[in-house]
């Protein structure tokens, strides 16, 4: 009898989660892809040749960015996912899908939009971001990583981080180190100088790392192995938390004292401390799967998946 009533209060404390409901919601043209928040601005890439840009405050589309659409191998004209978006001082990069399975790179500035890497490049790139003002840095899911001068289109270095494909990667704040996650399940930290390796952080992950964040020397994965790990590069130390599912999306606070994580099939996300390992709160309301995580401050945070919806939660 006792392990019945036992049974029954531990069923009923997992039924009992409280997940918290969107406090806004942010309607863009196609499924997101990629997400950067800048200057009071949303910037969705979505799968609809565009970029829309929302007012945070008012979850209204201020702007869209759009490419061109491209031919598949069909003949058929269609849209051009925009795999990638980042910001720097009011500028944009975007990278989006070419012919051929080749991709595109474009700056955006002043209403100008200025195609940078172009098909005819051949480059399988996955993931864009500034480096500064004049310089790109391009991950290829060769997993190889390219410092790009704008200006003169031409590489500063190519770096071969491993052999393993290429999954994602994240800067720190100086953008002075890249930390590059592959399916290996290492984490490879890079100069972004000159390319070379300075650090390889291993043994926690065991399968491929989906995503990676990096904020004020804490580092956060997303794992297929179920892991959302957590390494302090101060302290050398690490250690992981389990989900129920595959861990598809992972963002860490501007003072990487919280971490949101995919932590179950139905698209719910958990946060927790990255100190203590204490849970702060359970959100949901994500139809699909998550493609990324923001966070806007210590407060706020947001979650885009694979529909056309992008929600923004508040922790209390």
């Amino acid at each position: 009898m006792k392990i019945l009533i036992m049974m029954t209060l531990v069923i009923s404390s997992i039924f009992a989660v409280s997940f918290q409901k969107p406090s806004k919601l942010y309607v863009t043209s196609g499924a997101v892809v990629d997400m950067a928040v800048a200057d009071k601005k949303l910037y969705a890439a979505t799968d609809a040749s565009s970029i829309d840009v929302f007012d945070l405050k008012s979850a209204k589309i201020v702007k869209k960015i759009e490419v061109s659409k491209i031919t598949d191998f069909m003949g058929d004209v269609i849209d051009s996912k925009v795999y990638s978006v980042d910001v720097l001082d009011g500028a944009v990069v975007l990278l989006s899908q070419g012919a051929k399975g080749y991709r595109r790179v474009h700056t955006y500035t002043d209403g100008k939009l200025v195609e940078v890497i172009s098909v005819k490049d051949q480059l399988y790139i996955a993931k864009v971001a500034f480096l500064d003002s004049k310089t790109l840095l391009l991950g290829l899911l060769s997993n190889e990583i390219i410092s790009y001068d704008i200006a003169t289109k031409k590489m500063n270095f190519r770096e071969q981080v491993s052999f393993s494909k290429f999954s994602s990667f994240a800067m720190n704040e100086k953008k002075s180190e890249v930390v590059v996650a592959d399916e290996s399940g290492d984490l490879k930290i890079h100069s972004t100088k000159d390319g070379k390796l300075v650090k390889t952080l291993a043994g926690q992950n065991l399968d491929n790392v989906f995503q990676v964040d990096y904020k004020n020397g804490i580092i956060a994965t997303a794992g297929q192995d179920r892991r959302c790990v957590i390494y302090n590069t101060t302290f050398n130390s690490a250690y992981y938390k389990m989900a129920s599912f595959l861990i598809y999306g992972v963002g860490l606070s501007p003072s990487g004292k919280l971490v949101a994580y995919a932590s179950d099939e139905q698209n719910n996300v958990t946060v927790f401390k990255t100190s203590s390992k204490s849970t702060v709160g359970y959100y949901g309301g994500n139809k699909m799967t998550l493609s990324k995580i923001i966070f806007i401050n210590e407060k706020e945070f947001l979650v885009s998946t694979d529909d056309k919806t992008i929600n923004l939660y508040i922790i209390k």
